[in-house]
């Protein structure tokens, strides 16, 4: 039996305040071999009025960036992980702090994965497409503090 597989893409959101990371980060998206649908946003206020206001279907997949205006990563995931409504949803931290504050901070309020960003091109694609690819409902019940900062 050939596996039936969907021709929706996958719903990811991207919340950064760099254009050049988030220009960056699209870019690579696009080449890889998967169907997505990219928004974008740049600090996690947006993020949040759009996922109460005006989403009518959850992403799969969000990146969120810690440092940013108006309301930054932390406080970001600590309101989604606050709200019932939204439990379900995978969040990757994408950060170029690799500080370990930083990254248990993020753990200790329900990310999902830490993602320091590549500066080159060719890793960022392949880490993207790695955590992409995942089969996030199978590992969420696996996730220990081992596997939760990424590395190639």
């Amino acid at each position: 039996r050939i596996p039936i597989m969907s021709t929706k893409p996958m719903k990811v959101v991207l919340v950064d305040d760099d254009e050049d990371d988030r220009m960056f980060f699209a870019d690579a998206l696009q080449e890889i071999d998967l169907k997505t649908d990219l928004t974008e946003f740049h600090n996690g206020q947006e993020l949040l009025d759009y996922l109460t206001e005006s989403c009518t279907e959850f992403p799969q997949l969000i990146f969120l960036d810690l440092n940013m205006p108006v309301m930054d990563g932390f406080e970001c995931l600590k309101k989604i992980r606050s709200n019932p409504k939204f439990e379900d949803l995978v969040v990757a931290i994408y950060s170029t702090s690799s500080s370990e504050r930083d990254i248990e901070e993020t753990f200790v309020n329900g990310a999902n994965i830490y993602i320091n960003k590549p500066n080159k091109f060719e890793e960022l694609k392949k880490t993207i497409a790695q955590v992409v690819k995942r089969n996030w409902q199978y590992e969420e019940n696996e996730m220990d503090k081992g596997n939760f900062l990424f590395r190639i």
